[in-house]
């Protein structure tokens, strides 16, 4: 722990950045780097221990790399880490071939003997696959990503074959595996650096102090203030074109958008809707746009009895006016969701029958259960805006007006997250929450969210489990016919329409605003991509 304390009294001494900036500092993060603005929290830097998070994956993205990635044009899995990959005629045997010269991370703790080989990749699965390694439970031993897949039941055995090749072994064909690597949960890890951490009993640093073959390596941390990287001179893709980057994960709302305006950040991340057109305006600014992949939804807690009746679950999805919501917080921006799969997906499946805006039928429904009014009913609220939801409060409230007119009394509770502890303790019966996809396959939304195995994970916050709803997930998962494929999918979204373990909303666009002085971001409906081609162009250029 003492290496922790040095890190983080080194950042402290760096700035602080709630306060104004030293002009010296400024001009040379200006110089060498930028700053990237986005709020949230950072207690870890390794993605497989962690939930949903967009700032960590941004973190993650520089830190590590994955063996494959989503190419954000074809928007299918291509080379990263692993040149190419075989897979035999069962379906079950996926054979990766390694690049060569991959150069892991130097740090103060650390200096590699090697280059990346197979073994990384097997100790990299193995610690979230074998209960009985000793990193499984390093630093809380779940992965909750990894869980709500059912990943250890898919992947039977990881094992190298020669230094430059690995194999993974399934227990039954997967049209999803190729997907699931090239998440931004699928990072590689040194087998190298954990045996040396293991030694001197310092295991937890592996994912505090993190070691990977990524453009950037950890610098410096202030915990809810800022993250430093430096270039990893050693990149096996190249040096990247600028030496820093420094994330400050201190703003929220308005306040990024002012130290956008003051340039003391140069990127903003899902910007509030309200202020996109004062970032339009601003000749000093690029606004990106990405139609994105994700679902704004209001999940209902089914282990509340009341809950439990379909007839009240559909009655508070009848009675929200989605085209309030699209007007008033993603100002035109984001589409109503009709299902949980967005309108871009190959498997969408629109009943607009079943979720649409009909209030006399929401009262009807609660008269039908015999539920009397006005009924209290608690929903947690989170802080951060996301490419899903541009301001959750603002639709929190609006949610609440329109429950009202139905004679529902919504209490809101916001935080920064939410545990199954806290879900319990402050009896929770509805979450607005979202999911931003990893792919374009309609298996990695459905089924982190509302399978049985997310619902063990803590991953399904709804709390809902249906063993034909998991049937259904799994055969479509192992048939190779698109066909077969897209009829299972749309039996999936019809039976949800039916239950309503979730409320879907909308479907955002992601943005991200910085000064135009700065070119080569990579912008993808799924993961954030790596800085590497990120430069700043000078003026007189």
């Amino acid at each position: 722990m003492k290496i922790i304390a040095r890190i983080l009294i080194t950042a402290t001494g760096l700035f602080t950045l709630s306060g104004c900036y030293d002009a010296g500092i400024k001009q040379t993060i200006h110089e060498t780097g930028f700053i990237y603005c986005e709020s949230g929290d950072v207690d870890v830097f390794n993605p497989q221990i962690s939930d949903e998070n967009s700032i960590l994956e941004a973190i993650s993205a520089q830190i590590y790399d994955r063996l494959l990635i989503i190419d954000p044009i074809t928007q299918k899995p291509s080379s990263n880490l692993a040149s190419e990959w075989q897979v035999d005629d069962s379906g079950t045997i996926y054979t990766f071939t390694l690049q060569p010269n991959v150069a892991f991370h130097s740090t103060e703790l650390f200096t590699p003997t090697r280059f990346l080989n197979a073994n990384d990749v097997v100790f990299s699965f193995n610690r979230i696959l074998d209960p009985e390694n000793t990193y499984h439970n390093v630093n809380s031993g779940n992965y909750p990503w990894f869980d709500s897949i059912n990943f250890s039941q898919t992947v039977t055995s990881v094992k190298a074959i020669n230094p430059h090749q690995v194999q993974f072994t399934l227990s039954s064909p997967d049209n999803t595996f190729l997907s699931s690597l090239a998440t931004s949960y699928a990072v590689i890890l040194s087998e190298e650096y954990a045996q040396q951490l293991a030694a001197s009993d310092d295991k937890n640093m592996i994912d505090l102090l993190p070691v990977g073959t990524g453009p950037f390596k950890l610098s410096q941390f202030q915990k809810n203030e800022m993250v430093r990287l430096k270039r990893h001179n050693d990149y096996w893709q190249g040096k990247a074109k600028m030496s820093q980057v420094v994330f400050d994960i201190s703003s929220r709302g308005t306040g990024s958008l002012a130290k956008l305006l003051r340039q003391e950040c140069d990127v903003v991340v899902n910007p509030i809707s309200s202020q996109l057109p004062i970032i339009i305006k601003n000749d000093e600014l690029t606004l990106y746009s990405q139609t994105a992949t994700n679902v704004a939804f209001i999940a209902i807690n089914t282990q509340n009895p009341l809950l439990q009746d379909q007839r009240v679950r559909k009655a508070l999805n009848f009675a929200i006016d989605r085209s309030s919501l699209i007007n008033s917080v993603y100002y035109n921006s984001g589409i109503e969701a009709k299902s949980i799969l967005p309108p871009a997906s190959w498997a969408y499946g629109n009943d607009s029958s079943f979720i649409r805006y009909d209030l006399n039928y929401a009262k009807g429904l609660l008269r039908e259960a015999g539920v009397k009014t006005p009924l209290d009913l608690i929903m947690w609220v989170p802080l951060d805006n996301n490419s899903y939801n541009p301001s959750p409060k603002k639709s929190a409230e609006i949610i609440q007006s329109d429950f009202s007119k139905i004679g529902i009394n919504l209490t809101l509770i916001t935080s920064d997250l939410l545990s199954r502890n806290e879900l319990i303790a402050h009896d929770i019966d509805l979450v607005l929450t979202g999911w931003n996809a990893n792919s374009s396959d309609p298996d990695s939304m459905l089924r982190p969210l509302l399978s049985c195995n997310a619902k063990q994970a803590g991953f399904g916050v709804a709390n809902w489990c249906n063993e034909e709803f998991d049937l259904l997930l799994d055969l479509a998962k192992e048939t190779n016919q698109p066909r077969y494929r897209i009829n299972i999918y749309r039996q999936l979204q019809n039976l949800l329409n039916e239950e309503l373990p979730i409320i879907p909303l909308a479907h955002g666009i992601k943005y991200q605003a910085n000064q135009a002085s700065l070119k080569g971001f990579t912008l993808s409906p799924f993961n954030t991509y790596s800085f590497h081609d990120v430069v700043r162009i000078k003026e007189e250029e």
